[in-house]
């Protein structure tokens, strides 16, 4: 009896090997067919970061990163600001420029500050010399990430094949139908940048402004942004620039603003390190926490007092 159940067993138990070298070797085939197979180039990171001036009232940003989740639900989307004051491009050029490289190589940006949007205005993808990636209308929106970062390439989307299915007859919602489709496209690898659109040889559509300069016996530069929760008055003017001034700390400088050429505000104003260097309501020069040159009242409102404001038609004059 022992030697007729031996006997049954051994048939049995080389059937399982048989069957286990065969799935085995299917497993080997199958791997090496994936290996051999064409991959597509990623140097993309799978993150997705969006700005706006939509703010968070309605479902705009979520409608956006749903549609990036529909295309692949592994994404890790972040968020940059929704905060940009409506319709403006130059401020969504400003917050681009100071967050970007913060990220790493690799991530996408999605920037919809659109008033032209169903226009004629460019729908593209500009990759970064730094490796980061940025979909937006080219409407100066890349004016100073582009300038800060170099551009290492510039496609226009080609919206036949990257655009949300069924969006076709959507004409005022690129934001959703087009770019974070796209965005999310390109984060997860499915597309790569060459894949997005035909290359424009062009550089971006920029804005012009005053670049930090020095112009005899001052330094001019422009008002980029406002620190709108307290009101001090920001300039694109950097350290090297305002040094080549010679000027030493607890100096007074004069201090001149214009906007549209017209002069808004003149006086001489001390050069400090920080706030309490000077005494409560008064002005002073500083350097802010991105090291660019800054005005402020010690516990009160620059930009609300002067009626100063930001973006490019306001120029800035710093003189001994």
């Amino acid at each position: 009896m022992a030697t007729v159940g031996r006997d049954r067993r051994e048939p049995f138990g080389t059937a399982i090997l048989v069957a286990r070298a065969g799935y085995l070797g299917l497993l080997v085939l199958l791997g090496l067919g994936l290996a051999m197979a064409p991959a597509k180039a990623q140097d993309t990171n799978g993150m997705v970061v969006y700005q706006s001036d939509f703010g968070l009232k309605d479902g705009a940003v979520s409608a956006m990163k749903g549609v990036a989740l529909g295309v692949d639900p592994g994404l890790r989307l972040e968020d940059l600001t929704h905060e940009i004051p409506a319709f403006n491009i130059w401020e969504g050029a400003y917050r681009l420029n100071t967050t970007v490289t913060y990220w790493p190589a690799g991530t996408v940006f999605v920037s919809v500050v659109d008033p032209g949007v169903g226009t004629d205005r460019k729908s593209v993808v500009l990759k970064t010399q730094s490796g980061h990636y940025i979909v937006t209308p080219d409407n100066g929106t890349l004016t100073l990430v582009a300038e800060t970062l170099g551009v290492a390439g510039l496609r226009e989307i080609d919206e036949e094949t990257n655009r949300l299915p069924g969006s076709e007859k959507s004409f005022t919602f690129h934001g959703r139908d087009v770019y974070s489709f796209t965005a999310a496209r390109l984060a997860s690898g499915q597309i790569t940048f060459e894949e997005v659109g035909p290359e424009l040889e062009r550089g971006v559509v920029a804005i012009a402004y005053q670049s930090p300069a020095v112009e005899g016996d001052l330094v001019a530069g422009t008002i980029p942004i406002l620190d709108v929760q307290f009101g001090n008055v920001w300039t694109n003017i950097d350290r090297a620039t305002f040094e080549k001034l010679g000027a030493t700390l607890g100096e007074s400088l004069m201090v001149k603003i214009y906007n549209n050429g017209n002069l808004i505000f003149s006086q001489a104003i001390p050069y400090v390190t920080t706030f309490g260097d000077v005494p409560e309501g008064d002005p002073l020069i500083y350097f802010n926490s991105v090291d660019k040159l800054s005005f402020a009242l010690n516990f009160d409102n620059f930009a609300a007092t002067h009626k100063v404001s930001s973006g490019p038609a306001w120029r800035v004059e710093v003189g001994q």
